[in-house]
Order: C-alpha cells, then structure tokens, then sequence
C-alpha cells in the first residue's frame, strides 16, 4: 500500500481527502502545517506528498524547498496544492521543487491521474 502524506490546515479539506484517498487503497498520513510536513516526512517517508502550499509555521513553499533540499527526503515526489490558481503558479511551485501542481477545489480524478503518474515515474527511478 503506497504511503501519502498530506499537509493541509483546513480541517474539512484534510478530512475529505484524506477519507477520498484511503478509499482508494492509499495509507494517508496527515500533517497540519509546513513544519510538522515537514518532520512526519522526514519519519514516515512517504511514497508521495500532498502540500497545500498556504499553510501556517512554516508555508509549503519553504516546506518543499526543505524536503527536497534533504538526502533522506529529497526524492520523494511532492504535489502542490492551492486555491490561488494564478499565473505563475504553477511555475513557482516547480521552482520551488514540487513535481506538480493541482487546483483546490480538488477534483479528485484529475488528482488521482497525476498521484498515479508520479507513483509510477518514481518506481521506475
């Protein structure tokens, strides 16, 4: 069973995907800003990580550029999730090391299709 972490302060968003995910057979570990993200990952080392990228203690920027700038959590491939689906998003995300990028409000197929892709680019390397 693949292993997610997700970082999402909004308790209702962390609730509803977390549940969305597990039902499809995901093992979902939850961290509720950028610095706790960032500590569960570096112990759970999770095959994949979610990262709203507005989040308190630490924002999800600074969270991913940590994770990918670590030995340990450097490979793990991270998606970045905002409601502020503006232009250049999507491009500072990447600068920032995310692997891709999705829009709140979720739409969990779209999601689903890049977790998949990513899971599987990773496997291979």
């Amino acid at each position: 069973m693949k292993k997610i972490l997700l970082v999402e302060d909004n308790e209702m968003n962390r609730d509803m995907l977390s549940r969305r995910l597990e039902r499809k057979g995901y093992d979902v570990v939850v961290a509720v800003d950028g610095q706790d993200g960032v500590d569960r990952a570096a112990r759970e080392l999770p095959d994949l990580v979610l990262m709203d990228m507005s989040l308190p203690v630490l924002d999800g920027w600074e969270a991913t550029r940590r994770l990918k700038s670590t030995p340990a959590t450097g490979h793990i491939p991270i998606i970045a999730l905002t409601a502020h689906a503006m232009a250049g998003d999507r491009e500072h995300a990447m600068g920032a090391g995310c692997d891709d990028y999705d829009t709140k409000p979720i739409d969990l197929a779209r999601l689903l299709t890049k977790i998949e892709n990513l899971l599987a680019r990773h496997a291979g390397g």
